[in-house]
């Protein structure tokens, strides 16, 4: 009955606001689409692990973002022909960061912490583990909205968000989730060096959803063990590859027969630190509040303390961990194509030649 009174898309857009599947639009379903309609940003309501202390250190962190570059995308070849313009304009319009720059505490960096048997160099753990498998299949394409993020997804929401409003923290295929490892140790500092799958949508209805899934989020954070204070953070989707993001977009009520699928090139996606946290309150040796400026008006200078690591492995040696942890295949060394030919003869083996339209071992194929 609903399709027939409602026709494929009618159904596709009614069920993509439908839930919990019950065939009725509660307001709350109908919240998004009312927002659209009269301008109103939605409000995403967070789900805070903990109360952060206001006089705790803080930093900022600052977005770079340059967009997609549209000729890298196959179907751009043709002109984008029978590509409708709708279809993409959640893509064309998305020229820069949400927020450029962003003020958090150093405490909501304390996801990325070890757990406690978890201090050895390069042994990794999930900070959002992966719910997906081989026999779980996937999730859903036809969704607008991120769930609300809950426990350690909300500090990497809040980071994504900073470039589109609208970050799904675990992606709809696998291998999803956060996945770090210890780069290097101090007495009283970590770096921890993590990568992220994480992916966008770019529409919202009355349009159909388009996705838009970097191969992946990697990068750093210098911090110290109880996390009050954060030297150094990075997050960034490399570029160092022809293409690395995946792009797919709906065109009707079906979530396989009436999708398109290109991949292309982003030039830049990152976040850093401006600089090291520091005190939100500054205190004297009494405890008393001190202005946080001197008395010519300038801005308290800090100096940090230097950090000397007692033990570390190299950037390339915790990507590598972090990489097997997301795709076990790459326990098997796969090689560039000149120098599997050394190898083959040395080991005296053959070479098996692979050749794919993009990366296998990130989240752009």
């Amino acid at each position: 009955m609903a399709l027939k009174s409602l026709g494929n898309e009618g159904l596709f857009l009614f069920s993509s606001l439908d839930t919990n599947n019950d065939l009725y639009i509660s307001p709350e379903e109908f919240k998004p689409i009312a927002e659209k309609l009269i301008g109103v940003t939605p409000v995403f309501e967070f789900e805070e692990e903990e109360t952060l202390d206001p006089s705790g250190e803080t930093l900022s962190i600052v977005a770079k973002f340059q967009p997609l570059v549209m000729e890298t995308m196959t179907k751009s070849k043709d002109g984008f022909l029978g590509i409708s313009h709708i279809a993409l304009s959640g893509l064309r319009n998305w020229t820069a960061p949400a927020a450029p720059i962003s003020m958090m505490f150093a405490r909501q960096f304390k996801a990325f912490l070890p757990p406690k048997n978890k201090i050895e160099l390069g042994d990794p753990w999930w900070i959002i583990p992966s719910e997906l498998n081989i026999f779980t299949g996937y999730l859903s394409n036809n969704r607008f909205y991120p769930p609300v993020p809950k426990g350690k997804e909300i500090v990497i929401h809040k980071l994504l968000s900073m470039f589109h409003p609208r970050p799904f923290v675990k992606t709809r295929f696998a291998p999803q989730g956060a996945v770090a490892c210890i780069q290097a140790i101090s007495e009283f500092y970590y770096i921890v060096a993590f990568r992220i799958h994480a992916e966008f949508q770019l529409n919202e209805p009355p349009d159909f959803p388009f996705w838009f899934s970097p191969g992946q989020f990697t990068g750093h954070i210098i911090f110290s063990k109880d996390s009050s204070h954060v030297r150094e953070f990075k997050l960034f989707v490399p570029n160092k590859r022809s293409l690395n993001v995946d792009m797919e977009w709906l065109y009707g009520a079906s979530e396989s027969s009436n999708m398109e699928v290109d991949i292309g090139y982003l030039p830049q996606m990152e976040l850093e630190s401006s600089g090291p946290s520091i005190p939100s309150v500054i205190r004297d040796e009494n405890g008393n509040v001190m202005d946080s400026r001197d008395p010519a008006g300038e801005p308290i200078q800090f100096v940090f303390e230097e950090i000397n690591w007692q033990r570390e492995i190299t950037w390339e040696e915790a990507a590598q961990k972090l990489e097997v942890a997301m795709y076990p295949f790459k326990k098997v060394s796969y090689l560039p194509f000149t120098q599997a030919f050394d190898r083959a003869k040395a080991e005296n083996k053959l070479v098996h030649s692979i050749l794919l339209w993009g990366a296998l071992d990130d989240q752009s194929c």
